[in-house]
């Protein structure tokens, strides 16, 4: 080979390697990204047009655009019964309404933040486009929260709507004349509203035709008048430099829309239409009846092919509208079929209840031949059992079948607790003499005072209530047959030994609270919102709370219980009666063991939209749509 050869070999492969070495040092990064937000360009109608009588609505930006989430994040008001055709193509977004167009009324086409660049994803902003079929343009707004009446929870994508129309009746029979629609906040802001009087609502409208029509959808009422007004106003405006420094604050003119902090609570009626729903028979020992609405009365049931006459023990809820019917006879039991008519109220198409006589045909989950297959598998079972102990020489015992007691008795006993015992059928009685409580006196057992009482809530359970003393040990004993089921068996013998925590071991939260009803019910909860513990309100408005679990969150909720019955109820817009108030203190407590919280709590001194604490809510607010600062990165990435 010739030296010119060899000498551009070694060349070529210097240049190879010189090539590769490049490569390997970075890649091009393709330029900096887009991080600028699309600019509106022009449209047709122009912004506030007068007398524009088409149905098309183009708007232009200065660069390809995209919808995000249309049907979630657009609004038309006013509102339209058929949903507006949206369309985004290149750099124009095009709104073709539906619905014949309105003379001499503002239209405001709301996109919120859903209108983004094609490639990035960057955000325009709150963005609105009004303009007027009539000469002029009504520029006011009107805005607030909507909360949900019971927890306080903001209601995300609820309708707020204003009627010009004073009577209650518009809201039934009457489309929205101009609205809204809340944010993960649970805001909202009414735009295009002309000078006048008005009455607000929010309505979860599931049918879309912006009529409160269903009992089945959640809505609010405002007790007041809107008046929409404006001012003029100052803020201060913040400008950085960059995330942490602040550049400038400057002080910015503005106009302000009012009233701007409207509160409206949300609740579902309660149904008070009342219809038979269903019977239900899944074991052959007892059928369930229910019904649509909380009944004042029991349905009369006449047996057709037994005798009804004292053949039942009846569970039923506080509102009678689910109602359990435990078969006393076991014979009545293994019929195929009860047959029985049902005497009961309902509500005519009018809502007045009137009565109704059903017939109706509860059949038994097993038939007679099923039933009898399980029997005899059960013998051959047994059987089979007493054979295989023959072989062995063993005697065969058949095992005693006892009524399973469920007992909820923890070995580390908390003060303030019960010990709590439920059963699987109805009792028919209990031998007190058979149950004993004792408390441990240095080394001897004596005999502890106590009482059993019935659940009132919750069906086959009980209570046994006893003074508990700190640091005491105790031992719980029922004797074998001490309790007895409906169907005749009766408890096995239980033994359950138990120590009470010593009294320094809990928290104490005093309350004095201010502005509530005298009948007022505080509840303590945890951070899963569960009631851990309620009190009605004293008559100096104390609420005080013992043997609190040390490192444990605790939360305080409050209702004025208007009609005294215990529980929170929702409003009735028909009578004009709004929601049980319910108040959260905008507060938490770690609790610490052997240690005392004395709190003072004005219930009106927090508006309600800013009671409720972030970290227990489950609507959390939606992120805020940012332009991704990726040139930044890409600068870090590029330096290193």
């Amino acid at each position: 080979m010739s030296y010119f050869k060899r000498y551009r070999i070694f060349f070529l492969l210097l240049l190879i390697i010189g090539v590769y070495s490049c490569a390997s040092i970075g890649q091009p990064d393709g330029g900096e990204f887009d991080e600028v937000p699309p600019k509106f360009v022009k449209s047709s109608p122009a912004p506030f047009t007068v007398n524009f009588k088409g149905k098309k609505i183009t708007i232009e930006f200065d660069e390809n655009v995209k919808i995000e989430k249309a049907s979630e994040k657009v609004i038309v008001s006013p509102p339209q019964l058929e949903m507006p055709e949206i369309k985004a193509v290149g750099k124009n977004i095009t709104v073709e309404l539906q619905d014949t167009i309105k003379a001499n009324t503002t239209y405001n086409i709301d996109f919120a933040d859903a209108i983004v660049d094609n490639n990035e994803g960057n955000p325009l902003g709150n963005f609105a486009l009004t303009f007027s079929t009539g000469s002029t343009v009504d520029s006011m707004e009107v805005s607030g929260t909507v909360l949900n009446a019971k927890n306080l929870e903001p209601i995300k994508g609820i309708l707020v709507g204003l009627h010009s129309d004073l009577a209650d009746s518009a809201f039934v029979k009457k489309s929205f004349e101009r609205v809204g629609r809340t944010d993960g906040r649970g805001h909202f802001t009414v735009r295009g509203v002309a000078p006048g009087k008005y009455r607000i609502y929010a309505l979860m409208d599931g049918n879309q035709n912006s009529l409160y029509d269903s009992k089945s959808e959640m809505m609010a009422f405002g007790d007041s008048l809107i008046i929409p007004s404006m001012m003029s106003s100052e803020r201060q405006d913040t400008l950085w430099k960059d995330s942490v420094h602040i550049d400038t604050i400057k002080t910015v003119k503005y106009t302000r829309f009012l009233p701007d902090n409207i509160i409206l609570k949300a609740f579902r009626a309660e149904n008070d239409r009342q219809f038979f729903v269903k019977s239900q028979r899944d074991k052959e020992n007892h059928f369930i009846l229910q019904f649509s609405a909380k009944a004042d009365t029991l349905p009369a049931l006449k047996g057709l092919n037994f005798d009804e006459r004292d053949a039942f023990i009846i569970e039923k809820t506080n509102r009678n509208d689910s109602i359990c019917y435990w078969i006393k006879d076991s014979l009545l039991c293994n019929q195929d079929t009860l047959e029985m008519k049902m005497d009961y109220l309902y509500s005519d198409s009018l809502g007045n209840l009137v009565p109704k006589c059903d017939t109706l045909l509860l059949v038994n989950k097993f038939n007679k031949e099923q039933r009898e297959k399980f029997a005899k598998v059960a013998k051959e079972e047994k059987e089979k059992e007493r054979k295989k102990k023959s072989k062995k020489g063993e005697e065969y015992v058949e095992p005693t079948a006892f009524l399973k007691m469920n007992a909820e008795i923890p070995q580390t006993f908390d003060l303030g607790k019960n010990i709590v015992f439920s059963f699987e059928e109805p009792v028919s009685k209990i031998d007190t003499a058979a149950v004993h409580l004792k408390v441990k006196q240095d080394t001897i057992w004596k005999d502890e005072p106590f009482l059993i009482m019935e659940d009132s809530i919750v069906p086959r359970r009980y209570n046994l209530l006893a003074e508990w003393l700190p640091e005491k040990e105790y031992e719980f004993t029922m004797d074998s047959l001490a309790i007895t089921g409906l169907y005749g068996l009766k408890t096995d013998k239980y033994t359950q030994k138990f120590k009470i925590k010593k009294l320094e071991d809990y928290g104490t939260l005093y309350l004095n609270i201010v502005g509530a009803d005298n009948n007022a019910i505080v509840e303590m909860l945890d951070n899963k919102e569960e009631v851990v513990s309620s009190v009605r309100i004293g008559k100096n408005g104390a609420a005080d709370f013992y043997f609190l679990k040390p490192e444990t969150k605790y939360y305080i909720r409050l209702f004025n219980d208007r009609n005294n019955n215990g529980i929170w109820d929702p409003g009735n817009f028909e009578k004009g009666i709004q929601a049980e108030e319910v108040y959260y203190f905008p507060k938490s407590w770690q609790m610490k063991a052997n240690f005392e919280f004395n709190e003072s709590w004005d219930i009106n001194a927090t508006s309600f939209d800013r009671q409720k604490l972030n970290e227990i809510k489950k609507q959390k607010p939606d992120e805020a749509k940012k332009i991704r600062d990726r040139n930044k990165e890409r600068a870090r990435k590029l330096a290193k």
